[in-house]
């Protein structure tokens, strides 16, 4: 078996999801040594956990749209890994789902990364993603952070979560779709190129 299958029987039949396996679930993310692009996310919601399909709501319709990329290339994991900060759906809490486990994706998004060599961009949807992989460089809140996008350029790039109940954030902040967005699909062009070799092979 390669890297990333072991990998994945490890996470399904670690104790620390015992409680995951008990309901049923499967661990919702994807990968492949392939990937040119990295989505790194909070948590699968209850559809996308149920149907075993990441971003399987609104969300993801809106994100798809934001990459500029077909639904094929979305979850064509030789083109697009998606590795949100906990694999399983933490339940609901008093204001929206619970957060990811915060020792979740130290664990296990090393070992992951590491299995997908030719990442060009990471993507790093809300707070979750961007205080980890961002950590002092990260803004004082998430606004500061996604306006500050182009000092992350060109490797990564932060973004709002494409819910749609973050309707009233984008209209306070109309910067993002006129820059960031723009500037994000560029970025997703440019890195699912094909690698061009010395020579022109």
């Amino acid at each position: 078996m390669d890297e990333l299958a072991v990998l994945r029987d490890e996470i399904r039949n670690d104790a620390s999801n015992a409680w995951a396996a008990e309901r049923g679930y499967e661990p919702i993310y994807s990968a492949s040594p392939r990937a040119r692009i990295v989505v790194i996310g909070q948590a699968p919601g209850r559809q996308a956990q149920e149907t075993r399909i990441p971003w399987n709501d609104a969300s993801g319709v809106k994100l798809r749209q934001w990459l500029g990329v077909t639904d094929a290339q979305f979850y064509d994991p030789d083109t697009i890994a998606l590795l949100p900060m906990d694999f399983y759906y933490p339940g609901k809490g008093a204001h929206g789902d619970l957060p990811p486990r915060p020792d979740f994706a130290p664990r296990w998004h090393p070992r992951i990364l590491q299995a997908m060599p030719g990442l060009r961009l990471t993507v790093l949807i809300g707070s979750y993603a961007q205080k980890h992989y961002l950590g002092t460089g990260a803004g004082k809140n998430l606004t500061e952070t996604v306006r500050a996008y182009r000092e992350y350029l060109p490797d990564r790039i932060p973004l709002v979560h494409p819910s749609p109940l973050n309707f009233r954030w984008q209209a306070r902040n109309p910067w993002f779709e006129t820059d960031v967005i723009p500037a994000l699909q560029t970025l997703v062009a440019a890195a699912v190129q094909p690698i061009v070799r010395d020579g022109g092979q």
